[in-house]
């Protein structure tokens, strides 16, 4: 089992940044791969970045350039700048864990993004 919970998220005006955080606990020598993926209202969760355990990252293409995916193995933690934000970003941000074989899935209970214009 993997637990993982989130913080960072709030209100800010397009433009601005904001940084996502995610700490796993638990079983976190079985974690292949974290990522963030998030849920806008009305339409489906959709992945914006993730990273292997090896550090290869992969962006969606509307974040590419202005999102950056980070790991800090000492604090198992996984985080997410996100600059020059958008309206279109806002949304439920939800972290996920990608862990053994079977790459069996964790999410953690997601934080708000909201962008003003």
């Amino acid at each position: 089992q993997v637990q993982l919970v989130e913080s960072g998220g709030g209100l800010v005006q397009a433009g601005g940044s904001l940084r996502l955080s995610c700490a796993a606990s638990g079983s976190i020598f079985s974690i292949n791969a974290m990522g963030w993926y998030r849920q806008a209202p009305g339409k489906e969760r959709e992945l914006v970045a993730t990273m292997s355990s090896g550090g290869s990252s992969h962006y969606a293409d509307s974040v590419k350039g202005r999102f950056t995916i980070s790991r800090d193995n000492a604090k198992n933690t996984v985080y997410l700048q996100m600059n020059s934000l958008q309206p279109e970003a806002t949304g439920i941000y939800y972290c996920n864990a990608l862990t053994g074989l079977t790459a069996t899935p964790y999410w953690g209970q997601g934080t708000q993004v909201t962008v003003s214009s």
